[in-house]
């Protein structure tokens, strides 16, 4: 068990004591704004702020500048998701009408629709090549942005570039669903939570991986929740 455990937190070793404890405040109200998500909480929003804005300092201080540019997204669209959440609510006579419903449950969610699909598949095209110029110039970034003795090609690019992209993608389209109110955004946080879990392992941030593995099964739950508030709306909506 002790071996396990070294092999887990070894990393930490030299690591400043104020970004193990940023890492663990963040991790935390990941998860916590994953759980108020689960219940089409609008405080997801500001509290995953709080998470992602931490995240972006600590991978930048590590020079993990594609997961930081997520982060930032993440920020970005937890402020339009806040604003367009706020702006989709059911009337609360609708909520009083129905006894099933919970205070919570006052919130518009939908499936995603045909003309989705060209938004997502803009994003994911753009979020792709994004990533991948990052890390084509990756090696100029190490060198405090400076082209001298830095050897550029896609050669240089590993599997845990190719997973960032794919998970990049993925992410980005989960947000943007989310912050839509389309249930099938779980759906793509189900895959791209877990294939982050043996990424951040591989890159040392055993805290964030263990998130992840939370967050797997948070989502898994958190979509046959969202299918069942929204059967709820459609009874209400047709009674």
């Amino acid at each position: 068990m002790g071996e396990i455990l070294n092999w887990l937190f070894s990393q930490y070793a030299d690591y400043p004591t104020l970004f193990i404890g940023l890492e663990l405040v963040a991790v935390i109200f990941g998860v916590a704004s994953v759980l108020l998500a689960s219940k089409t909480n609008i405080l997801v929003f500001p509290i995953g702020i709080i998470s992602t804005a931490i995240f972006v300092y600590l991978l930048w201080e590590w020079q993990l500048f594609g997961d930081m540019f997520i982060n930032a997204y993440y920020t970005a669209m937890s402020l339009y998701g806040w604003v367009n959440w706020s702006k989709n609510k059911v009337s609360t006579d609708e909520v009083n009408e129905n006894p099933d419903r919970q205070p919570s449950d006052n919130l518009s969610i939908e499936h995603i629709q045909s003309r989705d699909i060209p938004i997502l598949s803009v994003l994911a095209t753009v979020t792709t090549a994004f990533v991948a110029l990052i890390y084509y110039f990756r090696p100029v970034i190490n060198n405090n942005f400076s082209f001298d003795g830095a050897v550029l090609g896609l050669h240089l690019f590993t599997w845990v570039d190719y997973t960032d992209m794919l998970t990049t993608a993925l992410f980005l389209m989960a947000m943007w669903l989310m912050a839509s109110r389309k249930i099938e955004h779980w759906l793509l946080w189900i895959v791209a939570d877990a294939i982050s879990v043996p990424l951040y392992f591989h890159k040392g941030l055993t805290f964030t991986a263990l998130q992840y593995v939370v967050f797997t099964f948070i989502a898994i739950w958190a979509y046959y929740e969202w299918q069942r508030r929204y059967r709820v709306q459609f009874n209400a909506a047709y009674a």
